[in-house]
């Protein structure tokens, strides 16, 4: 990996102990990892903001998380966000989704995993993140499978992840840098700096492609 852009903020240097224990909540937890809040702890007003947007829309909200957790990372195998892509929510793996929901994303239209509901997500999410447009049909879809609140968060929601990403994908940061405690939200083969040197460097490494 190339050199850092930005430094970590040392969490044992933390004068206030909320902002410590949201990185430690990090560790434990995932999405985000530790590093990424590590990151934003240069200004508390943005660590803050991200935090508590992060847990009222995309861990909580009007909004089903699992649907939320497609667009996410859609977006960062769109943008490239190595540091983001290779995150997982446990809680969507909960709520039912499988390491194979997350391979066929950028095909999504086409790929039979995914039903109606889904697609509709990940067309607005593509939308977004490529600055395409939707067609009408496209709106129609929408609007049968999410109410107007939903939509409102769902869109909210993707643009906080594609500005975020396109932020993080240039600084090179990287897992297991920060407070690491373990591989909470890691993808497969990313469980320790050994397997993700291993991962990142196989042919078919998603972000080779």
């Amino acid at each position: 990996m190339d050199r850092q852009r930005i430094r970590y903020v040392d969490p044992g240097t933390l004068e206030d102990p909320k902002m410590l224990e949201e990185l430690q909540r990090c560790a434990r937890e995932g999405t985000p990892r530790p590093e990424s809040s590590a990151v934003r702890a240069h200004v508390p007003a943005v660590f803050w903001s991200f935090a508590d947007s992060w847990r009222d829309v995309f861990k909580h909200g009007v909004c089903d998380h699992a649907i939320k957790e497609l667009c996410r990372v859609y977006v960062s195998r769109s943008v490239k966000c190595e540091y983001c892509g290779n995150q997982r929510s446990m809680t969507a793996a909960k709520d039912g989704l499988e390491e194979e929901d997350y391979r066929a994303l950028m095909e999504f239209e086409s790929a039979e995993r995914y039903d109606d509901r889904q697609k509709a997500a990940l067309s607005l999410a593509q939308a977004i993140a490529w600055h395409s447009d939707l067609s009408d049909e496209d709106w129609e879809r929408l609007h049968r499978h999410f109410s107007e609140p939903e939509l409102v968060e769902l869109g909210y929601f993707i643009g906080l992840t594609l500005g975020q990403q396109s932020f993080l994908r240039l600084l090179n940061i990287g897992h297991h840098e920060v407070l690491d405690l373990g591989d909470a939200s890691l993808a497969p083969g990313f469980e320790t700096k050994e397997a993700m040197a291993e991962t990142r460097a196989s042919e078919d490494y998603w972000a080779r492609k």
